[in-house]
Parts: structure tokens; C-alpha cells; sequence
């Protein structure tokens, strides 16, 4: 939104988020590579240890194709990683998924964020700014709502 708005370049902003992502990636790999064991034995992750073998399951099935989809797919995008680097992965191997899944996942987020921008302008010209923050409150709000419903319809 920013870059749709004129304050960031759009392809400064691409290129930030696509490396911020496959470096944060990377600094979860070396987590897992280093805190393996302990880290999937942490009180947090017992909590969630179905989703948690899930993960350890599609590592190891999937290896690498792994790493390029996980990023797409909430828990495991900030799991896989780590899973990757406990499972003793090569860092040339993960690397060579991470980042397609990097770029992929960076330039469609921006691009959204750019779309999404173009849109709130289009209504916001049309109904007045205050109509349009309004409306994007009450739908950040329904999307909230319908998260929390979500998440607590699957695990009761």
C-alpha cells in the first residue's frame, strides 16, 4: 500500500520483502540446525505436536518441495525451516527452494499490498475517507472474527 501510495519505490520495496524473507527463513534454518531436538521438545510445540508431526512428515516425504510450499501455508511458513535445518537438510539444498519460495511469496505479497491499495483508493474516492477507513475497519474485523471462529471450531 505503501509503494501504491507514492512513499516507497515499488521495486525497492520487492526487493526488500523477498530478501527479508528468504533471510528470515535462513536464520530459522540455522535455529533448527543448531536447537533441533530441544527446540521440538519445547513446552510451546508439545502443545502442537499433530502439527508438529505433520511438518516432521512432510520434510521428510517432500524434502525440498517442502520448503518452496511451506511458505505458502500459515504455520508451516514459519516451521519449515526450522524443520529443515533439524532434519539436517544441506543449507545448499534448502536454499536452492528457499528462495523461489522467497520471491514468489515477497513480489505476490507486495503486489497484493499494491492491488489492495488501488482498491482502497477507488472506494475512497467514490464514499469519502471516512466511509472507507469505516469500511476497511469493519472488514479487517470480519476477517478477525473469522479466524478466531475458525481456529477454534478446529481444534474443539
Amino acid at each position: 500500500m505503501l509503494a501504491r501510495r507514492g512513499n516507497v519505490d515499488l521495486a525497492w520495496m520487492t526487493l526488500a520483502v523477498v530478501l527479508a524473507a528468504i533471510a528470515g527463513d535462513s536464520v530459522g534454518y540455522k535455529v533448527g540446525r543448531r536447537l533441533g531436538p530441544p527446540l521440538l521438545s519445547s513446552r510451546p510445540l508439545r502443545r502442537r505436536a499433530e502439527r508438529v508431526d505433520k511438518a516432521r512428515d512432510l520434510i521428510r516425504r517432500r524434502g525440498p518441495a517442502a520448503v518452496f510450499v511451506g511458505r505458502f501455508v500459515a504455520f508451516f511458513r514459519s516451521f519449515v525451516p526450522a524443520m529443515a535445518g533439524a532434519s539436517n537438510m544441506p543449507y545448499r539444498r534448502f536454499l536452492l527452494y528457499n528462495a523461489p519460495g522467497g520471491l514468489v511469496w515477497g513480489v505476490g505479497n507486495v503486489l497484493l499490498g499494491y492491488a489492495a491499495g488501488a482498491a482502497y483508493e477507488r472506494v475512497e474516492s467514490m464514499v469519502g475517507r471516512t466511509v472507507a477507513l469505516a469500511f476497511a475497519a469493519i472488514v479487517v474485523v470480519a476477517l478477525v472474527v473469522w479466524r478466531i471462529r475458525r481456529h477454534r471450531r478446529s481444534h474443539s
